[in-house]
């Protein structure tokens, strides 16, 4: 079939534009980390262990998400309640949350002073303590397990209803519905699930950084950036990224091939079934307490910030409100990028129907930002101080990180868009800005809005490249809430945390709404 004629000059060139960009970030990162790891040696005894605490962390962090949030969404995908669909949407919300927020929030309740030992001291019994292992995987589980939550309920809405009511004919119990109808969706639906979390665990920085509590529970995130800023060893780092890199690739690769079912689940009417085989006294006291216990572990911590960091606003140090304009004007300037970015690659990648496009524009998942950040640190450290680019590398660096997210939800919608008016645009001759302003623009707002709304809330909270970078006088806002919690200032660090979080949320909800408001569709 002809390809209908469509101006794309312009198109073309912005698309290649922004891939190129992309390329230079990824690779051209890479191709610098590659000849500087050239002159390193072997890796040490400490970065071998870097590297087996690092995949024992993201083992033992997806697997425990994973095997909490089976229960866990199915009891969500077997009751119905008042406030349901809101839980199931604050699911989604430690995503977007910082992590050095989140942290402040679960040591609040686990930590040594937190609300656990006070419990604890009551009985009578001696604190713990969660820094190290149990730390990282405490707070890994604490941001996974609503993710592998929603990917598990997502299993559980594809089952059509007409399976519950066939084996609520043929009289099925709890136990035959779990073998013959939920086990074999979730035999498809947990490899998936398991690498999902497992590559988000493994380039994990700030729960490292915050929680590790020492050389045994360093990962290689973590050695990256003490080789590069403790060391200065760039030889080391860069070795240390390609090795980081390795186990990015192949994470991804096998999510990739995993990550959907392999086969189909049958076809039904969309109607919400009755799960009769559920209806006994005893499970349902059993699915109730699941999704308390679930709700608490992930609500509890989140409020704890909030009344802590109203206690603290008042200690809040005067660098704090310097601290939060750079974080806002880094977020702002990371979601332009990121918008240019992704809107630039959707359209080359579906006026001019090649796919691998869209797919180049997801590289910055194969790669973790410290490993782009190391690259940067090394092609500019001969040319002129790094610290003086730190808010422009972070910005670059935190769209690159946000694009696949939003070339995700874009790519679809803008061949939705094209597939149904593509040809009648042509027919009146809109092409360019034209085409952008009256087709695109009004379909694909909400989709930007969400996607603007994502960027900068992931950029706001990001606390990867700019300790990497960035001199005492250039910290973002959670670069100073790290130090802080660092000085054992922790009620100036809760009030942090609660600007931060407020911010966060904030520029969050004005993108999402812009977007979705005043869209005539």
């Amino acid at each position: 079939m002809a390809r209908r004629p469509v101006e794309i000059s312009r198109v073309t060139l912005a698309g290649a534009a922004a891939l190129g960009l992309v390329l230079a970030l990824v690779l051209g990162t890479l191709a610098a980390v590659a000849l500087r790891a050239e002159a390193a040696g072997g890796l040490r005894a400490a970065d071998w262990a870097a590297l087996r605490f690092t995949l024992l962390q993201a083992s033992l962090s997806a697997g425990l998400s994973v095997a909490l949030a089976v229960p866990l969404a199915r009891a969500l995908s077997r009751r119905s309640f008042a406030g349901r669909g809101l839980l199931i949407t604050l699911m989604g919300a430690p995503f977007i949350l910082p992590v050095i927020v989140a942290v402040l929030g679960l040591l609040a309740v686990f930590g040594r002073a937190g609300l656990v030992n006070a419990a604890l001291g009551w009985f009578g019994l001696g604190p713990v303590s969660i820094y190290g292992l149990e730390g990282v995987v405490l707070a890994h589980v604490f941001f996974n397990l609503p993710l592998a939550t929603r990917l598990i309920l997502q299993g559980w809405q594809e089952v059509p209803g007409e399976h519950f009511r066939l084996a609520a004919s043929l009289g099925f119990s709890a136990r035959d519905v779990a073998r013959w109808i939920e086990w074999p969706m979730l035999r498809a639906v947990l490899p998936g699930a398991f690498l999902v979390v497992f590559l988000v665990c493994l380039t994990s920085f700030a729960v490292a950084l915050t929680m590790g509590g020492g050389p045994r529970a360093t990962t290689l995130e973590l050695a990256i950036y003490q080789a590069v800023r403790l060391d200065f060893d760039l030889g080391r780092a860069a070795l240390l990224a390609l090795v980081q890199l390795a186990l990015g690739v192949g994470a991804a690769l096998l999510a990739l091939r995993f990550g959907l079912p392999e086969a189909g689940l049958g076809a039904g009417l969309d109607r919400i079934e009755r799960r009769w085989e559920a209806e006994s006294l005893a499970l349902r006291l059993w699915d109730g307490l699941l999704i308390v216990l679930g709700a608490g572990f992930l609500l509890v911590p989140l409020g704890t910030v909030a009344w802590r960091g109203l206690q603290g606003l008042t200690a809040l140090p005067p660098g704090i409100w310097e601290a939060s304009l750079r974080s806002v004007s880094v977020a702002l300037g990371a979601t332009a990028l990121t918008l240019a970015l992704a809107l630039s690659i959707a359209a080359f990648a579906v006026l001019r129907r090649l796919p691998v496009a869209g797919a180049a524009g997801v590289l910055g998942l194969a790669a973790s930002p410290l490993m782009i950040g190391t690259g940067l640190f090394i092609l500019i450290n001969p040319l002129a101080d790094p610290a003086r680019f730190a808010l422009l590398v972070t910005g670059a660096v935190n769209a690159l990180m946000a694009l696949p997210f939003v070339l995700r939800a874009l790519l679809p919608a803008l061949a939705r868009i094209e597939a149904d008016y593509g040809r009648l645009a042509d027919a009146l001759g809109m092409t360019g800005a034209t085409r952008l302003r009256l087709l695109w623009w009004p379909r694909l707002r909400p989709v930007l809005g969400f996607g603007a709304g994502l960027t900068a809330a992931l950029s706001m909270g990001d606390l990867g490249v700019v300790a990497l970078f960035a001199a005492p006088e250039q910290a973002t806002l959670p670069l100073q809430m790290y130090r802080l919690m660092g000085a054992y200032q922790m009620q100036a660090a809760a009030g942090a945390g609660l600007v931060l979080l407020a911010l966060s949320l904030g520029l969050f909800w004005l993108f999402d709404r812009g977007g979705r408001g005043n869209a005539h569709l």
